[in-house]
C-alpha cells in the first residue's frame, strides 16, 4: 500500500510540474503585448504597440528574456522571495510568489488567500450533497428496477438535467431571495467568524449546485448498482440470509462506488478551481469570478493562476481518486 501511494503521489507531482511548465509558456509567448495593458493603465492609455514605454516594460517584467530563465525566477518564487519590477517600481513578492496584479499591484497570492475560502466553501457544500443525494436515489431506484418509482426517478433527473445550469441558478437567485425571500441573502461569512451565517447564508447556492450536480450522480450509481445487485457475490450474500440493508450497503454498494468515486474526484476539482456561473449570478467573489474578470482586463499573472489552480486540482483529483480506489477495490493496489 505503502509503494502505491508513493508511486501516485511522484507520478502527480511530475505532472504538475510538467503542467505548470505548460501554462508558464503558454502565458508568456501567447499574449502579443503582455505588458500592454499594464502601461495603457500606468499612463493614463497613453501607451499603444510600438510606444518605447511598452518595451521597457516588458523589458522589467522579463519577456525579453529567455523562458526557461524566467520560468525558472517564477518556480524559485513558489518558495523563496523574489523582487519583481514594474515600470520605476520595485516589489518585494514573498513566497510562495505567484505575481503581481496588473490590476492594483496586489500580491495575486493575497487575493488567493481572500478568494479561495469562499470558493472552498461552496465545494464542501455541494460535493456533500453530491454524493448524499445523487448516491441516496440512485441506489433507491436500482433496488426498485423497472417499477414506476425507478421510472419516474431517472426520468426526472433527464429532464432537470436538461435545463441549463445558469438559467436554474438565476432562477432560484431571482424568485427564492429577491422575489419572495423564501431564503436569507446570499453571502460569505466566514465559518470561524459566524457558523450559522455561514450557512444561511450559502444554503440557497449549495442547495441548486447540489440537486443540479447529483442528477449525474443518481444516474451513475442507479447504472452501477444494478450490475452489482446482479453480481455472483450479491446473490451469495443474499442466499446466506444476510439482511437486504447489509447486502446493499455492505456488498453491493461499495463496488458499486468505483465509477462515482471517479467523476467525484474530477467534479470537486473543478468546484475548487472556481464555479464561474455560480459566483457570477450569487455575487460571491471566489476563484472563478476572479478569474473571468482578469481575463476581460487582461490581468495576465490573475488568469495564469487561476490557470494553474485548475490543473492543480484535477492533478490531485485524480490522485485522491487513485487513493480511494485502493480501498475500495483491493485489485487496484496489486496492479
Amino acid at each position: 500500500m505503502f509503494a502505491f501511494l508513493v508511486k501516485r503521489i511522484l507520478a502527480g507531482s511530475m505532472i504538475i510540474i510538467l503542467v505548470s511548465m505548460m501554462v508558464y509558456t503558454l502565458f508568456f509567448y501567447g499574449p502579443q503585448h503582455p505588458g500592454l495593458e499594464l502601461c495603457r493603465r500606468d499612463n493614463h492609455g497613453r501607451c499603444g504597440p510600438t510606444s518605447p514605454k511598452l518595451y521597457d516594460y516588458e523589458e522589467k517584467l522579463g519577456y525579453h528574456n529567455a523562458i526557461y530563465t524566467e520560468y525558472g525566477k517564477w518556480a524559485k518564487g513558489l518558495v523563496a522571495e523574489r523582487t519583481i519590477t514594474i515600470g520605476a517600481t520595485e516589489y518585494k513578492c514573498p513566497a510562495p510568489c505567484l505575481g503581481l496584479s496588473y490590476r492594483d499591484r496586489t500580491l495575486v497570492t493575497e487575493q488567493f488567500k481572500d478568494k479561495f475560502p469562499v470558493t472552498l466553501s461552496l465545494a464542501v457544500g455541494a460535493s456533500f450533497l453530491y454524493l448524499a443525494i445523487g448516491v441516496s436515489v440512485g441506489v433507491l431506484a436500482a433496488r426498485r428496477r423497472g417499477t414506476v418509482a425507478d421510472k419516474m426517478l431517472v426520468s426526472s433527473t433527464l429532464v432537470f438535467s436538461s435545463i441549463p445550469y445558469y438559467l436554474v441558478a438565476l432562477i432560484s437567485m431571482l424568485v427564492l431571495t429577491i422575489s419572495t425571500s423564501v431564503f436569507p441573502k446570499v453571502e460569505y461569512i466566514s465559518p470561524f467568524d459566524n457558523p450559522l451565517q455561514w450557512v444561511s447564508g450559502l444554503l440557497l447556492v449549495w442547495l441548486v449546485l447540489g440537486l443540479f450536480g447529483s442528477t449525474s450522480y443518481t444516474r451513475y450509481s442507479r447504472g452501477s448498482m444494478v450490475e452489482a445487485l446482479s453480481e455472483d457475490y450479491v446473490r451469495t450474500a443474499k442466499a446466506k440470509g444476510l439482511p437486504a440493508r447489509t447486502v446493499v450497503i455492505k456488498h453491493a454498494l461499495r463496488s458499486a462506488l468505483v465509477p462515482v468515486v471517479t467523476i467525484f474526484g474530477i467534479d470537486v476539482a473543478f468546484l475548487l478551481s472556481g464555479t464561474v456561473f455560480t459566483e457570477k449570478i450569487f455575487q460571491l467573489e471566489g476563484i472563478g469570478k476572479w478569474g473571468v474578470e482578469a481575463t476581460v482586463i487582461k490581468d495576465l499573472p490573475v488568469v495564469q493562476a487561476t490557470s494553474l489552480m485548475l490543473a492543480v486540482c484535477v492533478v490531485v483529483g485524480n490522485i485522491l481518486v487513485d487513493i480511494v480506489y485502493s480501498f475500495l477495490d483491493p485489485r487496484v493496489r496489486l496492479a
